[in-house]
């Protein structure tokens, strides 16, 4: 997932960028008292990142694989 479509759906949300330095912007929902750190541009997320940004905002996390028995 890269960080222009998670962006997309953080500002579809509500969400709105307050900070910028360098390749990092910070996100904050006016609703809400949490900001998140989104680097951008990035073509493709790191998992870990991805599923800590996914974890702060209790998304599902969409890459979650079925065990297998």
């Amino acid at each position: 997932m890269t960080s222009r479509e998670v962006l997309k759906k953080f500002l579809a949300e509500g969400w709105q960028v307050v900070h910028i330095r360098g390749s990092h912007r910070q996100l904050k929902h006016p609703k809400k008292s949490s900001r998140v750190t989104l680097p951008h541009p990035k073509k493709d997320l790191p998992k870990g990142t991805l599923r800590s940004i996914f974890k702060q905002e209790a998304w599902s996390w969409p890459l979650e694989k079925t065990k297998k028995r």
